[in-house]
């Protein structure tokens, strides 16, 4: 017999010519037992047919592949049969046709089981997470193709989409119809059994390719750096792919698969899930406390505040995820880890300022430049700054720092303001204020007082330009930074004065004012003197800020050098005019104007040099030097 005419049998209800009904039943009775007889017989002949025991064909073929449609009527048929034995154990428990019904459901269920394996087997890169999770985008990225020119390469591409679509939807509408089949049919725990072993390994196989593997707490502590930040590299990489595409795909198959009960859905994805996602996000707890242990650099803490916002920032979809109520565990095993991490993360914040408070290095600076202590503080709250949105929250319910201690004027905010982010503000506030007072405190190792006010300018300015130009000033405001911007201004007037104010004050005031020709002499040697011993300090020093630089020496440079050019033009006539002349201008005035001007420009441009260049003869006006805050 072909294919074909058996394929036909299956929707007709066969009677034996030679079968009677019982004498005593009534017209409507018989009927009915002849509409019970023609439904066992009907599925009896689609059921033998793909009968694994008694066909080889059927044992190394799968229905639903082989004969789509025929695989449909089958599911069909065995429903009906299922309506039947229910009637019939209603009715009679003990009669022939239900227990033929019976070993009839029996071989059903060992075929669909086959199929459910089949399916599930020969279809897993179909099946994956990623294909299932992104099902939609795959239809948003199919429509997107049509809009392209027709060429081969689009084709391709469009046709590649269509296909794992449409295979990816077949086998799920195909597991599902066999899972409501044998769910109805009291074959549950069979079909979940199944589905189970396979897809529990197919995340199991997810979590291990993403290199998130099992760590005791003791092989953490032998773990050095560099190993425990490229296991963190893995696992922020892992928890990405995990909550966007295996767990989310695994729970929308699950979800699709096992429709028609929801306490399958549950207790299936929960089993399959659980012990992949608490391996997961039970990682950052034990990686937390090893990183923030003390005299570790403070720059792990980025490490840990990138394992908080990997948890943090996907929490809504691990949530919606493992929503179950089994599956409450995960959602606390990730809970726990956050903790974990905010405990860690305010106790490096802690050591962090404590570290600004002990710094006691006594290097100073060559040339009155920016002290390392200001680079790595400010690179480092600028870099906090970028993780402001997740330590609003970490740092809620901590001690803050008592407000009192913020001189007047240094920072704006309201005492009745309690709000998270306000918290958060203060403490980048105060942060920057232990370092103010601690560089204040070492410009005190320069000797010179101009070098000392150069030295808060340079390291100011550079406080404020990283403030400026990062987040540090959403948090800090406008008004912070324009303050400091003024303070910077202050502290570089001061060098002005105090460096170049001696070399202005050999000028005389009065420039109309007659003078002999010794006075005239007097000045000109005076200032060639002092603007000499200025220039070769100062030529020492550094202004790594370009801007600030140019500002400095062009500020310089108009008040110095147009009066010394009006002096030389109006004076060094008088001298020209005396005995020896020329010989006797050139000996006497050191230097014209435009000497003058090209030495002020070369200013700032040397590395610099050590503190035991500069004297000690302006000390004494250093006693009033206002601080940086």
């Amino acid at each position: 017999m072909t294919r074909k005419a058996m394929s036909n049998l299956c929707c007709v209800a066969k009677t034996p010519s030679n079968h009677q009904p019982p004498l005593m039943l009534t017209p409507r009775q018989s009927l009915e037992s002849a509409a019970i007889y023609g439904v066992i017989e009907s599925a009896a002949d689609i059921i033998e047919r793909w009968n694994t025991e008694s066909s080889t064909f059927a044992r190394v073929t799968s229905m639903f592949y082989e004969n789509k449609p025929e695989a449909m009527v089958f599911i069909d048929r065995v429903k009906d049969l299922q309506k039947t034995m229910d009637l019939l154990v209603s009715e009679d428990p003990n009669s022939e046709r239900l227990m033929r019904a019976h070993k009839l459901m029996q071989i059903a269920m060992k075929r669909l089981q086959k199929e459910f394996y089949q399916i599930l087997s020969m279809n897993r890169a179909y099946l994956d997470p990623e294909s299932v999770s992104t099902r939609s985008s795959l239809t948003s990225a199919r429509s997107s193709y049509s809009d392209f020119p027709d060429d081969d390469d689009s084709h391709s591409a469009g046709d590649t989409i269509v296909e794992v679509e449409e295979v990816s939807s077949s086998a799920m509408a195909d597991l599902r119809s066999i899972a409501e089949c044998m769910i109805a049919s009291g074959y549950a725990k069979e079909c979940v059994s199944i589905y189970k072993s396979i897809r529990k390994s197919i995340i199991d196989e997810g979590i291990y390719r993403l290199e998130v593997e099992k760590i005791s707490t003791a092989k953490v502590r032998r773990m050095s750096w560099e190993v425990i930040e490229l296991k963190i590299r893995s696992w922020l990489e892992a928890v990405k792919v995990s909550v966007e595409t295996l767990f989310k795909g695994e729970k929308i198959l699950c979800d699709h698969v096992f429709e028609s009960s929801s306490a399958i859905r549950e207790s299936c994805f929960s089993e399959i899930s659980r012990e992949g996602a608490l391996l997961l996000f039970g990682f950052p707890e034990k990686f937390a406390s090893r990183i923030s242990k003390k005299n570790s650099p403070p720059a792990k803490i980025f490490r840990l505040l990138d394992m908080y916002t990997a948890i943090a920032g996907n929490w809504r979809a691990i949530e919606s995820i493992f929503a179950f109520e089994s599956s409450s565990v995960v959602r606390s095993q990730a809970l726990k880890s956050l903790i974990a991490l905010s405990d860690s993360i305010r106790s490096v914040l802690v050591d962090f300022e404590s570290g600004i408070h002990k710094d006691s290095s006594k290097v100073v600076v060559p040339g009155g430049g920016v002290h390392q202590l200001t680079v790595s503080v400010m690179s480092y709250l600028s870099l906090l700054a970028d993780y402001s949105n997740v330590l609003v929250d970490i740092i809620a319910g901590s001690p803050p720092p008592d407000r009192s201690l913020l001189p007047e004027s240094y920072f704006n905010v309201s005492d009745s303001d309690d709000s998270p982010s306000s918290e958060l503000t203060i403490r980048f506030a105060w942060l920057i204020l232990v370092l103010l007072c601690k560089i204040d405190r070492k410009a005190n190792h320069y000797k010179d007082c101009s070098v000392q006010y150069l030295f808060l300018t340079n390291n100011l300015q550079h406080v404020v330009s990283r403030a400026r130009s990062s987040n540090l000033r959403q948090l800090l405001g406008d008004d912070w930074v324009t303050r400091h911007f003024a303070k910077v201004k202050q502290f570089a007037d001061r060098y002005k004065r105090l460096a170049w104010g001696p070399v202005l004050a050999c000028l005389p005031e009065n420039r109309t004012v007659e003078m002999s020709p010794e006075e005239v002499k007097e000045r000109f040697e005076k200032f060639s003197e002092s603007f000499e011993r200025a220039h070769g300090k100062q030529s020492a020093c550094v202004v790594p800020d370009t801007d600030l630089r140019d500002e400095i020496k062009l500020s310089i440079a108009r008040k110095l050098v147009p009066a010394y050019r009006e002096f030389y033009n109006t004076r060094s006539s008088v001298i020209l005019a005396g005995a020896g002349g020329a010989r006797k201008l050139r000996s006497v005035v050191r230097f014209t104007p435009e000497d003058i001007e090209n030495r002020l420009s070369d200013l700032f441009l040397d590395e610099g040099i050590s503190d035991n260049s500069y004297d000690s003869s302006s000390r004494s006006s250093c006693q009033s030097r206002p601080s940086t805050k």
